[in-house]
């Protein structure tokens, strides 16, 4: 918490980690949807993984299966069980 407020009395915007993650490889997915999120984005809806691994830029696993590429913590996984484990 102390580096959070050190960086906005200097003037530094924190953004987690998990927004700078890259496109989904559609290649790795079996479903190919989007959504649009809060700020206006278009989000690649949650997919299950071709392989069963972890797909480029999944920022979270959801409790049915699937990964989700959402860029924001609310709503992660709603209608997919909620959030199993955070990538």
């Amino acid at each position: 918490m102390k580096h959070l407020l050190f960086a906005a009395l200097i003037g530094i915007v924190v953004t987690p980690a998990f927004a700078y993650r890259s496109e989904p490889d559609e290649s790795q997915l079996r479903e190919h949807h989007q959504y649009t999120n809060r700020s206006g984005q278009h989000v690649h809806s949650p997919a299950h993984s071709r392989t069963g691994g972890v797909p480029t830029g999944a920022t979270a696993h959801c409790g049915d299966g699937t990964y989700s590429f959402s860029q924001h913590h609310s709503g992660t996984c709603s209608h997919h069980g909620g959030v199993a484990e955070w990538e």
